[in-house]
């Protein structure tokens, strides 16, 4: 095989890891969570597993990519795990395939709004005085979501620039499109900010948002805090170790997590000030904000409120946009690293034989909406039943394995080695993190499984 591929910059390491974290669950899984869970309750608690529990399972993660030095299976097998330890990368990889194909889906979804937004469709029946909007935008969306053409055209298009970027590799795509797209992120962020606290009342949004009631502190919301850190932080999804893998050897990996942490957070952060304000202005709080009811009807219902309605909307789903790149990208990235170390094949056959497929699967979950809806798995649609069985069960499972694994089973002093970058730095976050990924973390991810099934 040939050398490995490296990040050619350590600002580029930068933007690609925090593209990874940074996508659809802070945008829209985020504020989502926030309502359901008490507002700045939730907040206090998610930041605090970001910072307390998330960077050292991160740093686990990152320390078995860069020592495995290959994609998530290689890395055990490169190590010499024992027998079967790369049965957690390869579900690893199985849990990061199936979520692309779905993630394609939500995708092709906001590439079609901001198509709508963009041709002044969106908003050209909109009547803010007739008081009907959010009826108006939630039959939009079924029957644009429910439909089989539009959808799975929009779907094969984001497939296809997923593509494109993927041929470019490591460098000239992944890289180079993280330097663009994650500083147009935070731009458009700040912007969309700007305007929403200057709405009337917006300062209703940002009390509930970050003044906490510490009596919606509950065991509850604890669990969902939690899942919501991992999540966000794309962990045992094998982004970050097959991300680690094209680390140079000099790459300082605690100050990267505490970076991607950070601006992981600050986005969530950022989302919730757009969020929240706007809806308290116009006095839709009590709508529920949920998933695709939150990003397709809610906000173009506020957007249609506001002057300018498609310059704001046009610069949400622009965002919304850059953030479904840059997570389909990084998912798929995981799956073209194992074809690519695994079964030594090129670049250009690794994208094809990993992203032909997808134009398949996710056409399945696609028309799981509309003409395939009759069709369920458990009661659930496709789409439905391949979220539920990634997040609440492959992705735990893979962080309980990694973590038992980098704190019991590496071999001796890799972790310090790593952290340490061989001896050459200082490093005293060695000891909590091993403390954490053996004792804390592995607990607390079990949590979450068994009370997603409680």
């Amino acid at each position: 095989m040939s050398k490995k591929t490296q990040f050619a910059s350590k600002i580029g390491l930068i933007a690609a890891t925090v593209g990874s974290a940074i996508g659809l669950g802070n945008v829209w899984r985020f504020p989502a969570e926030t309502q359901a869970n008490g507002g700045a309750a939730f907040l206090l608690l998610y930041v605090g597993c970001v910072l307390v529990l998330g960077i050292p399972v991160m740093l686990a993660e990152f320390s078995l990519g860069r020592a495995g030095h290959s994609d998530a299976v290689g890395a055990f097998k490169n190590l010499k795990a024992r027998r079967g330890w790369w049965i957690v990368g390869g579900l690893a990889i199985l849990a990061s395939y199936l979520i692309l194909t779905y993630y394609m889906v939500v995708a092709g979804w906001t590439l079609e709004y901001l198509f709508e937004t963009l041709t002044g469709s969106l908003y050209s029946s909109a009547d803010a005085a007739a008081g009907n909007l959010q009826a108006q935008y939630a039959g939009k969306m079924e029957a644009f979501i429910c439909s089989d053409f539009e959808p799975l055209v929009f779907t094969w298009i984001v497939t296809g620039i997923n593509i494109c970027i993927l041929l470019g590799g490591v460098q000239k795509g992944i890289e180079r499109l993280s330097n663009v797209l994650m500083p147009l992120l935070f731009v458009i962020l700040a912007g969309l900010i700007c305007v929403t606290l200057s709405l009337p009342g917006a300062g209703k949004g940002v009390e509930f948002f970050l003044a906490p009631d510490f009596s919606k502190i509950t065991p509850e919301v604890f669990v969902s805090a939690l899942g919501q850190a991992f999540f966000s932080l794309s962990l045992g999804m094998g982004i970050l170790i097959t991300y680690a893998s094209y680390y140079p050897a000099d790459t300082r990996l605690t100050r990267t997590s505490v970076i991607v942490a950070l601006l992981s957070l600050l986005v969530a952060v950022m989302m919730g000030m757009i969020i929240f304000p706007a809806v308290k202005s116009f006095g839709l709080d009590n709508e529920p904000l949920r998933g695709a009811t939150l990003v397709f009807v809610t906000l173009p219902e506020v957007f249609a409120r506001m002057p300018l309605s498609s310059l704001w909307s046009g610069l949400f789903f622009i965002l919304l946009f850059v953030a479904a790149i840059t997570s389909t990208v990084s998912i798929a990235e995981v799956s073209i690293a194992c074809l690519q170390d695994r079964f030594n094949m090129s670049r250009r056959r690794a994208c094809l034989t990993a992203m032909l497929p997808i134009l398949v699967l996710s056409a399945l979950n696609s028309l799981s909406f509309g003409s395939l809806s009759s069709f369920t798995i458990f009661g659930m649609t496709i789409f439905d039943f391949l979220d539920n069985f990634t997040t609440n069960i492959l992705l735990p499972v893979v962080s309980i394995g990694v973590c038992v694994y980098m704190g019991w089973f590496a071999p001796k002093g890799l972790l310090k080695s790593e952290l340490s970058n061989g001896g050459s730095l200082r490093s005293r976050a060695t000891g909590p993190v091993l403390f954490i990924i053996r004792y804390i973390a592995p607990l607390l991810i079990a949590l979450i499984l068994i009370y997603n099934y409680l």
